[in-house]
């Protein structure tokens, strides 16, 4: 037996979008369910983000700490933004974020890995890669507006963080995911068999 996800879509009977915000909307689907039912359900509208995590030759993860208004808190995250533009390249904009938040550039990417954030209630899709080769990007640093004005940065040895994941003291999901699979990655074949850092992801379409 193979353990895969598979895509599916049951009957949507009815379809309603009862509110639109500036990057996501809440939309409303009457769903059959197997035994002919059919029941209402809730969920936001995502456009998809990506996210990065960055390794320096010293085995630390760039971080930075925001402010999250829905959780009340200041997390340590890694770089991630939104895909802003509908079938944009994902490796192209993670570079753009690593750029943005943390104004460093990398050398060798590859697909760490890719999750749904909370696929019982958003269907949000993240693809978050490992960088690699890291360096100070070019140019000016990107001027930063709101939460991301109070940015903090760190670099932490991937221990430390693998340590801080199972006290319970990490919480961000891309951050979690991420160490995770890296260390997963490194006690199984290898980072070099990631998967490339253009490999087709089916949530989220795009050209290469």
């Amino acid at each position: 037996m193979t353990i895969k996800d598979t895509a599916q879509a049951w009957e949507i009977r009815a379809t309603e979008t009862p509110f639109v915000g500036n990057k996501t909307s809440v939309r409303t689907d009457e769903v059959l369910m197997p035994d002919g039912s059919v029941v209402r359900r809730d969920y936001q509208v995502h456009p998809g983000s990506v996210a990065v995590l960055a390794l320096d030759d010293e085995d630390r993860v760039l971080l930075i700490k925001q402010y999250r208004h829905p959780v009340r808190q200041k997390l340590w995250e890694i770089p991630a933004g939104l895909l802003d533009v509908p079938g944009e390249n994902p490796l192209h904009a993670a570079q753009r974020e690593l750029y943005e938040e943390a104004h460093v550039k990398a050398e060798d990417w590859r697909v760490l890995t890719d999750v749904y954030t909370t696929p019982g209630g958003c269907d949000e899709a993240v693809r978050i890669f490992l960088a690699r080769g890291l360096s100070e990007a070019d140019g000016e640093r990107f001027e930063v507006e709101d939460e991301e004005a109070d940015l903090e940065h760190a670099r932490v040895p991937v221990d430390e963080l693998v340590r801080g994941v199972l006290a319970g003291e990490l919480h961000n999901n891309c951050l979690v995911v991420g160490v995770l699979a890296l260390v997963a990655a490194r006690s199984g074949e290898g980072i070099d068999a990631l998967r490339p850092e253009q490999a087709p992801w089916p949530a989220r379409p795009f050209e290469a």
